[in-house]
């Protein structure tokens, strides 16, 4: 699977979790250098507490466009170390 932005590839793998529609891709397979932290967080009854990662690609930002847990809760411990995008980012084969 691969995740892309802005024409850039920000993630690959062949590892990925699919949960509620979204894949998770292991953090190790997301460019470092095309992630920003955020300050932003929202809550899963089921998951726990997400935290936000901005993209920015060749000068242009996508903020809290991708999220991943921390601290997932047991009934979400698959997606440990994991990052899922939205907002325009196009995750596909």
């Amino acid at each position: 699977m691969k995740a892309i932005w802005n024409g850039t590839t920000i993630a690959e793998s062949d590892d990925t979790v699919v949960v509620e529609g979204n894949h998770y891709f292991p953090r190790t397979a997301v460019r470092d250098d095309v992630v920003r932290p955020s300050a932003t967080t929202s809550v899963c009854p089921w998951k726990g507490t997400a935290s936000y990662l901005s993209l920015e690609v060749d000068g242009k930002a996508n903020p809290d466009a991708a999220w991943f847990y921390p601290e997932p809760k047991d009934a979400a411990r698959e997606i440990t170390g994991r990052v899922a995008f939205w907002k325009g980012v196009e995750v596909t084969a």
